[in-house]
């Protein structure tokens, strides 16, 4: 994907039946969609609960009901606050959260004793639990809609923003490990029995911050000193931003203990990057940069031990998990036999034993799930994945302004990028992470989190599908000031 803007629609053809088309915001085709997407998670509910319990009971359609109110309520909401935006990524979200809160109370059935499952509340366990969590990151991601009205206005706070993402990466690392650790990763701040992962949204921080820095930075950025291989690469002088993610990255990986987050944040820079710049050399001097740090820290876990033994010993899990499969490699084995079992189709829903699964609401959901999906199961579900992505980076490149074009595109590939690095963890492709599945894995972190993401896509993707005709079949240009060049095509300045 380049960041060339597309040129605003002349007076000529914008006129006429192609300005009606312009103007149809497709809300009700969301509907639809949203619809559907909720016919297919009560399905797979009555499902469960024909496999487990024998039986339909005849509330199994009150998680969808409940999931349906609260996604019907978003898109009214984008219906009056972002009436042209894309139509299918509220749908396609709401069929991954609504078949991760299925899957929740799937386990709440398969650990309650036979006996009580029947009667077992709906809104009961973490099944419940992750309901109360979706209300609250629907209403966020609302609230977001509202106060955000230009996606432009957020550029304004690009530096507070990044000091602010920079503070909620380093804070788990500095903070004790009884209040900051779980299963080896120092990801999370633990109070009493709230707990909150501030990764998650430093993310969507750091992303302001690397849109508006690369708006700015990308004319000097794009300078190549020499061609080497038919490939520019740039000055020496201008590696100074990339080699600081890249040392920001290390430390994360080192302190943390965590080779998702180190990879997600330097992953997310570099391709911004290069979705500013057009350089393909700075995709090879990330990628270099990163597996380099990353050998450089497996070899001194193995001989000097201290912040790099974590890295070492996942490595070493990693290489060869059956090694110790009962003790250091079991979670993996289970996982890697959790997808084996479920062959093709999958054991059906409710079919598994997902429960054996450590973590399996969490971190190993994706695994769980293929058990009893099969194979394609979950390709379908990496399809919806990936239908979201590519949304995002539709709106990414129809968007008229550079810095919507570098956020929408850092948005869309960040969701991708965690979704390889959770499933290339499980199924043995890279070593552990302690990343979650977006909209499908526990926790409010997380949901929030990339509830807020889908909601800057919304705002984006509203900027991109609005028209930009005025009355009369006149020629209009969008509010936010005077065009600039990006690439010699016509764009906005990013100030609202």
């Amino acid at each position: 994907m380049t960041v060339a803007a597309t040129p605003a629609p002349s007076p000529a053809t914008t006129g006429g039946q192609s300005g009606v088309r312009l103007a149809r915001s497709r809300r009700n085709a969301e509907l639809s969609l949203l619809l559907l997407a909720m016919v297919l998670v009560a399905a797979y509910g009555a499902t469960v609960e024909a496999n487990l319990l024998d039986t339909v009971t005849p509330d199994f359609w009150m998680p969808a009901a409940a999931l349906g109110a609260v996604f019907l309520g978003l898109h009214l909401v984008i219906r009056f606050l972002a009436p042209f935006a894309d139509p299918a990524l509220l749908p396609a979200v709401a069929l991954l959260n609504g078949l991760g809160v299925g899957f929740l109370r799937r386990i709440d059935l398969g650990e309650a004793p036979v006996a009580d499952r029947e009667s077992l509340a709906v809104f009961a366990g973490i099944g419940g639990r992750q309901l109360a969590w979706t209300l609250a990151s629907v209403i966020l991601a609302a609230g977001l809609l509202a106060i955000m009205r230009d996606h432009r206005s957020v550029s304004r706070y690009a530096y507070t923003l990044g000091l602010a993402g920079i503070v909620l990466v380093m804070l788990p690392a500095v903070l004790p490990s009884s209040i900051s650790e779980i299963n080896g990763a120092k990801l999370w701040i633990r109070v009493g029995g709230f707990s909150i992962q501030p990764g998650e949204f430093a993310k969507l921080a750091l992303l302001v911050f690397f849109a508006y820095y690369l708006v700015r930075k990308r004319e000097v950025l794009s300078l190549a000193s020499r061609r080497l291989l038919g490939i520019d690469f740039p000055r020496g002088r201008d590696l100074g931003p990339v080699v600081v993610v890249w040392l920001i990255s290390l430390l994360v990986l080192v302190f943390e203990k965590d080779l998702g987050t180190s990879l997600l944040y330097f992953g997310m820079f570099v391709v911004t990057l290069y979705i500013a710049t057009e350089r393909v050399s700075w995709l090879l001097i990330g990628l270099v940069l990163f597996f380099g740090g990353a050998y450089l820290a497996y070899v001194l876990g193995s001989t000097v031990g201290g912040p790099f033994a974590n890295f070492y010993l996942r490595a070493e899990i990693w290489l060869d998990p059956f090694a110790d499969p009962t003790d250091k490699g079991y979670q993996l084995v289970q996982g890697l036999l959790a997808l084996g079992t479920g062959g093709l189709f999958g054991a059906g829903p409710g079919g598994g034993q997902p429960e054996i699964l450590p973590e399996v609401q969490n971190d190993f959901i994706f695994a769980g799930i293929g058990e009893e999906i099969g194979l394609f199961g979950l390709s379908a579900l990496l399809v919806v994945y990936l239908l979201i992505v590519e949304r995002g980076l539709r709106a990414a490149l129809a968007v008229r302004d550079s810095f919507g074009k570098l956020l929408a595109g850092g948005l869309a590939f960040t969701l991708g990028l965690q979704v390889f690095v959770i499933v290339g963890g499980i199924s043995k492709l890279i070593p552990l992470t302690g990343q979650t599945t977006p909209f499908l894995s526990a926790g409010g972190s997380s949901l929030m989190a990339n509830w807020l993401l889908i909601a800057v896509l919304l705002r984006v993707s509203d900027g991109a599908r609005r028209p930009v005709t005025g009355g009369g079949g006149k020629a209009a240009r969008p509010a936010g000031g005077p065009p600039e060049q990006l690439h010699g095509a016509p764009t906005e300045v990013i100030k609202p």
